[in-house]
């Protein structure tokens, strides 16, 4: 077990948790919400309540204090920042702005489907759980409103892209100094493809390792072949050690409950997050995510 800056023992997937992790996650977890529950009922004004929008139920987090250069992070969903790459900014917070271009949906986990069962009320369901999410980042957030892709799955048309490349373009410009990320695209679920070579069009060289997209996880075999075969030798494997901030990243993670349901399989990025962080150095962090960047114009 890795002991990290927290008062809380760290569970380790296929080590002592090799079939117990997601529960072990999740009573590690909770003894770290007791914690912080502890430290604002003592009015540490550090530590602010989360209201999970699907459930109602609270949460605890530490507030950022953003510093250094703005990042400009283009999302396809409003859970994919969260999923991919909110641990590296709880750890290393700097001024956020996120845009979210599909921000119309009917996508819900299947248990979900008969209490939501319009498009206005999983798409308020949706922005309100992306709200809670960044909250803690003290993000400023950007709508796009497009309506995301339903199954069964096709390429996204020439003309969809240069639309939304337009909106995009916009909100590039109103903000000139910041670093562009988005996602690598390593599904091949079509408005992920999308947003990439929209923000490659707008400039983006950093990419985040998705980690949406249930159906595939986005780590599949045949996916990584293709994102190789497409990518090539263009893009450097960066990793961050997010392990001081793993169960605050859990903690984001439950406010998209319309998504991943219940709270105990949302250890999936989590368990991923430790596989990546065997790329580390040895005796280093024990999570982390995955970036790519480019050089190429």
């Amino acid at each position: 077990m890795k002991q990290s800056r927290t008062p809380v023992t760290l569970p380790v997937p296929d080590a002592e948790g090799i079939y117990t992790f997601p529960d072990d996650l999740v009573r590690a977890h909770e003894e770290w919400t007791d914690h912080l529950v502890e430290r604002h009922r003592a009015q540490d004004d550090q530590v602010i309540e989360l209201m999970a929008p699907y459930n109602g139920r609270p949460y605890f987090i530490e507030l950022r204090r953003p510093a250094g250069r703005p990042v400009l992070v283009i999302e396809p969903h409003h859970d994919d920042f969260a999923l991919s790459a909110c641990g590296t900014f709880l750890a290393r917070p700097r001024p956020l702005t996120v845009a979210t271009v599909f921000t119309r949906s009917t996508s819900v986990h299947p248990a979900l489907e008969d209490t939501f069962t319009t498009e206005a009320a999983v798409s308020h369901l949706r922005e309100r759980e992306g709200a809670a999410a960044l909250a803690p980042l003290a993000a400023e957030r950007v709508l796009l409103g497009h309506k995301d892709a339903e199954p069964p799955y096709r390429p996204y048309s020439q003309d969809r892209l240069e639309r939304i490349i337009h909106e995009l373009r916009e909100v590039v410009g109103a903000r000139p100094d910041a670093e562009l990320l988005a996602p690598a695209a390593v599904t091949r679920h079509p408005d992920h493809l999308l947003v990439h070579h929209a923000a490659v069009r707008l400039g983006c060289r950093w990419f985040w390792e998705d980690l949406a997209f249930w159906s595939t996880y986005a780590l599949a075999g045949c996916d990584q072949h293709l994102f190789r075969a497409r990518t090539g030798t263009t893009l450097t494997t960066e990793l961050v050690d997010i392990t001081d901030v793993i169960l605050d990243k859990t903690t984001v993670l439950r406010m998209h409950g319309s998504q991943m349901h219940p709270a105990r399989k949302m250890y999936r990025p989590i368990r991923h997050a430790w596989t990546t962080a065997t790329a580390l150095p040895a005796g280093t962090g024990t999570y982390a995510e995955r970036f790519y960047r480019t050089d190429t114009p």
